[in-house]
């Protein structure tokens, strides 16, 4: 994976960064595995606007991915690997020896031709779902469940990946990207590396159209709005008074993020980087 740097012959190409898509073997997605997607423009079903900033962008089909990995102690081999508009990080079409295909998430070094498989008691090898009490300690990991068969919900997006670090009873314990170490049921399943695209972040746009090809409309600076539109609007000239707050008056820093009576926290044994309600 690699990005490049344009050369500035337009006002637009000035400062893009763009990927390469060195990894990318095929340009169309598997017709069976794609279904349409409907766009809103951020309107409910009275044709009002409920979320702003919403609107436009280039049609799209959904890609089926396959989080839960379920298909236990057959192996499967990859045919391509494909872009998917719908995520940061690439997919690649994996052909059962059933001959029943699927879409999973990338991982990063996968190549065409290789073999994958799932289950328990397999090896810990580059794109294989097991349960975390299967996996040695130090390893590398992404779609991790949070209950058991409930499908990959941590560590999807482009270059994520979380680490096993200990074993305790029932549980196991893992450090995701945020910081955060938290306890996770040893049945549960992840796959084996990072996923793909990791330089995804250094990618840069290089102009307004390319937001607007996502489907992304142009933000309005709180700042820049009048009083009756946002608590931080209005006042002589560029006022930088009072304390950051969205547009209902929530304040968006020192402002607790978490419900301290949630469930899930006494799992959590490390709280992420720059939390707010310790």
């Amino acid at each position: 994976m690699a990005v490049k740097r344009l050369r500035p012959i337009t006002p637009g190409t000035r400062f893009r960064i763009a990927n390469t898509f060195a990894e990318i073997t095929a340009s169309e997605p598997e017709k069976s595995l794609t279904e349409s997607i409907k766009k809103s423009g951020g309107r409910n079903n009275q044709g009002k606007m409920t979320m702003r900033y919403i609107g436009g962008g280039h049609k799209r089909k959904y890609r089926i991915i396959d989080f839960k990995r379920d298909k236990h102690n057959v192996k499967a081999e990859v045919k391509t690997v494909e872009y998917d508009p719908n995520r940061s990080a690439f997919i690649a079409l994996v052909e059962y020896t059933d001959n029943e295909k699927r879409y999973i998430l990338c991982p990063h070094g996968l190549k065409v031709g290789q073999s994958i498989n799932s289950g328990s008691g397999i090896l810990p090898e580059l794109g294989n779902s097991l349960p975390l009490s299967d996996i040695p300690l130090g390893s590398i990991i992404h779609n991790i469940e949070l209950a058991p068969g409930q499908g990959g919900r941590i560590c999807r997006s482009a270059g994520a990946y979380a680490q096993l670090t200990s074993k305790d009873g029932k549980y196991v314990v893992v450090k995701l990207p945020s910081g955060e170490t938290r306890m996770i049921l040893a049945t549960c399943y992840a796959t084996i590396g990072s996923v793909s695209n990791p330089d995804h972040s250094l990618e840069n746009k290089g102009k307004a159209g390319r937001s607007r090809w996502l489907g992304r409309r142009p933000r309005t600076r709180p700042a820049a709005m009048n009083p009756v539109d946002h608590p931080m609007g209005g006042g002589e000239g560029r006022s930088k008074g009072g304390q950051p707050r969205s547009r209902t008056g929530i304040y968006s820093q020192g402002q607790k993020t978490r419900d301290t009576k949630k469930s899930s926290s006494k799992h959590i044994l490390v709280r992420r980087k720059g939390i707010r309600n310790k």
